[in-house]
């Protein structure tokens, strides 16, 4: 269960979506697993880690047409 206010969930998807874009596409990948495995180690619960896991993939959207495709 999130702790975070409306506001500040979206600010920070805003940073993670900014940091994202300035790693570029080849990195993109990388910079969301080291992000992953750096926020779950401050959880420290290895199986709340893997729920968020499942949660995060369940009814995933596609990416919309509006998703950028220039690597910054």
């Amino acid at each position: 269960m999130s702790t975070f206010s409306a506001d500040a969930r979206d600010r920070v998807y805003a940073s993670v979506a900014h940091a994202t874009t300035e790693a570029g596409r080849s990195r993109e990948a990388l910079f969301l697993a080291r992000l992953t495995l750096l926020l779950f180690e401050q959880v420290g619960d290895a199986a709340a880690c893997e729920r968020a896991i499942a949660d995060a993939l369940r009814d995933l959207p596609e990416p919309s047409l509006s998703a950028g495709t220039d690597d910054h």
